[in-house]
């Protein structure tokens, strides 16, 4: 039995939908002719012959260089409908959900590193600088993606993806290796987890983000680096005997 999928719809001028929701998501894109969309590198799984796929550096030298200090890959993947109507395929290397994000040309939209996985031609995604104590501290180091501009945005997670809605005037605190996404317009500060430092390591959580309403972040249900610690000693390299 699959998990359910999204209905086929249109946002803006991009029709698609998202399959297999819950682990491991799949998503479908229908292309007019003439129609373009920015991937990631290596994430195309299936197209129709109509399509092409070449290699483009989005924003020059410069912002392919700031998106692998954010971590993800210097090139991105452009398909475009060149000899009709199509259907392709995408998907993230991790195991997680995808998320839509609808961006009206207003709200820009900050992904974590290795968050980003497709987006409407007129999407610009470039790379944005942390202050330093958000880059010491953060977890997500000193660039992190900033998704603005008109269209359709596709971010992917680690595991499930859940919203947090914060009203305006309160907070919620969220552990920084659980964040996607969020809008650019909710304020958010690094803080220790506990009042002290050792406190705030020894619980396991060290550092989390405060964010004030109004707005919605996206966090997703596994954490990367808690997987990443917890698979290592069970690899052939660092087992002994």
């Amino acid at each position: 039995m699959t998990a359910p999928s999204s209905d086929l719809q249109t946002i803006e001028d991009l029709t698609f939908r998202v399959l297999y929701r819950g682990a491991f998501a799949l998503l479908e894109v229908h292309l007019r002719l003439g129609q373009t969309l920015k991937a990631q590198s290596d994430a195309m799984v299936a197209m129709d012959p109509t399509i092409d796929v070449e290699g483009k550096m989005e924003g020059g030298l410069l912002g392919g260089v700031g998106r692998m200090f954010s971590g993800e890959s210097l090139f991105f993947q452009t398909l475009r409908a060149s000899r009709g109507a199509g259907v392709a395929h995408l998907a993230p290397a991790q195991p997680g959900d995808l998320l839509p994000i609808h961006l009206n040309g207003q709200q820009t939209y900050i992904l974590q590193k290795d968050g980003f996985l497709a987006a409407s031609d007129g999407v610009s995604i470039s790379t944005t600088a942390q202050n330093l104590t958000r880059g010491l501290f953060g977890g997500e180091g000193f660039f992190v993606l900033k998704a603005s501009g008109r269209g359709m945005l596709f971010a992917e997670s680690y595991g499930a993806i859940h919203e947090l809605d914060v009203p305006a005037g309160q907070e919620m605190i969220v552990d920084n290796g659980h964040l996607v996404a969020w809008p650019e317009s909710i304020g958010y500060t690094i803080e220790k987890a506990s009042s002290g430092w050792i406190s705030s390591f020894t619980s396991g959580e060290g550092i989390v983000c405060r964010f004030r309403g109004p707005g919605k972040i996206y966090i997703q249900s596994r954490n990367p680096a808690a997987f990443g610690a917890w698979v290592r000693p069970l690899l052939p390299s660092n087992r002994r005997g």
